[in-house]
């Protein structure tokens, strides 16, 4: 098959996509001249948004800026339900108070990347809200058993002889049908959305309309370098976090992993700029002054530029022992009246995860306090004190001790 000739806004849109089907069905739909209705759905499912919900973000506001509409979707009927995608077993359903409770925190945080005037924020309860029984049954009858379990994570259950429970075969359905009832021509979603996208492009022909595009984006990595990023797993950047944490926790992440966000999360870098800087990194630039540019272009996107600058004075400060550390958020820490050993205390503020790691860096002569080398793991410190504590050259924080 012929593939499509480039353009500038498929070459936007294409821009750190994993998956886009169909491509040439895409191409033909943005040549068309007529603004296209982009859809994503979000469970609230925690009340906060980060990094790498905006992944999906970005993309929406690429669409916007080429002058397309966008569905903010907000799942609060599907979050009853509990998307089973990577699931190894049935979610608890969320309460309705808790989901609208998350609703309108997502409400309020998504205006940080979308343009407000060129987004529809909607909530699939307005057509499931009116949906009887009946209309249930006969939307189930659209799709087979059969086919539900060619889904990987319900094979496997299958396989395992683990539960499924019937609500978890709608949950598809239901994210698929929200295509139906919104007419989207594009949706997008992460990679482990793509059977639910999917499914949406069925549910639209059996309704007799055109098959929307299925745009599925890499899922970001979180701060370990390891896993998804997510609230469960404290690797995470909350896009409502003060500027200094955005910061602290972007310049902490591996060199390598730099070069993903810069692809899913900069507007600033293009992919022509992140190739160059590839190539002078490799010659011998410090990463450091990359990773420093994009921890700008976030804390700017989430607060403001005199914030981002205020909290990159701070991360200076910290890192070189030179400046004001007084612009680094100050953290309370609980210990007990009669005082804290370094090594728990380092713990406790959550520089290091564990006392032993905390006794294996003092002995490389890697934690610093007020800029000052320790190195006897009994040194103590008491309710009242203030200070900077650093491990290495990422690791750092701003901590007051209180009697806990």
């Amino acid at each position: 098959m012929t593939q499509p000739a480039a353009s500038p806004a498929l070459d936007l849109i294409s821009r750190g996509t994993d998956e886009i089907l169909k491509r040439e069905d895409l191409a033909e739909r943005l040549a068309s001249g007529r603004p296209l209705r982009v859809k994503a759905g979000f469970d609230p499912t925690a009340p906060d948004l980060h990094l790498g919900h905006t992944v999906l973000l970005n993309k929406m506001r690429q669409f916007q800026d080429l002058g397309h509409t966008v569905i903010f979707l907000i799942g609060d009927f599907t979050g009853m339900i509990g998307d089973p995608s990577g699931k190894s077993a049935t979610r608890p359903p969320l309460s309705r108070e808790d989901v609208l409770a998350n609703a309108r925190t997502y409400e309020a945080q998504v205006f940080k990347v979308l343009d407000r005037e060129k987004t529809e924020v909607r909530f699939n309860s307005e057509w499931f809200g009116k949906m009887s029984a009946a209309d249930m049954i006969r939307l189930a009858g659209q799709h087979t058993v059969a086919r539900m379990l060619e889904r990987d994570e319900f094979a496997k259950r299958f396989a395992a002889q683990q539960s499924i429970a019937i609500h978890e075969f709608l949950y598809p359905l239901v994210q698929g049908y929200d295509s139906v009832a919104l007419e989207a021509d594009v949706e997008c979603g992460g990679t482990d959305q793509k059977f639910n996208l999917l499914m949406g492009r069925g549910l639209q022909e059996h309704h007799g309309q055109k098959p929307q595009v299925v745009l599925t984006m890499p899922l970001l990595v979180g701060l370990d370098g390891v896993n998804k990023m997510g609230k469960s797993l404290g690797n995470y950047i909350g896009v409502n976090e003060p500027a200094i944490d955005i910061v602290n926790k972007t310049m902490k992440i591996g060199d390598a992993l730099m070069w993903d966000w810069i692809e899913l999360l900069s507007f600033d870098i293009s992919i022509d700029e992140a190739k160059a800087l590839k190539a002078d990194v490799a010659a011998g630039l410090n990463p450091r002054d990359i990773k420093l540019r994009l921890a700008r272009e976030l804390a700017t996107r989430f607060h403001d530029a005199a914030a981002a600058e205020t909290a990159i004075a701070g991360w200076h400060a910290a890192v070189t022992g030179q400046g004001d550390t007084t612009l680094l958020a100050l953290q309370d820490v609980a210990i007990p009246a009669e005082g804290i050993r370094i090594a728990a205390l380092l713990t406790a503020a959550g520089i290091t995860p564990s006392n032993s790691e905390a006794n294996r860096k003092l002995k490389e002569r890697a934690v610093k306090v007020e800029g000052v080398v320790v190195e006897d793991p009994n040194a103590s410190f008491a309710p009242g004190f203030e200070g900077v504590l650093q491990v290495g050259k990422r690791n750092f924080a701003r901590v007051r001790l209180v009697a806990g």
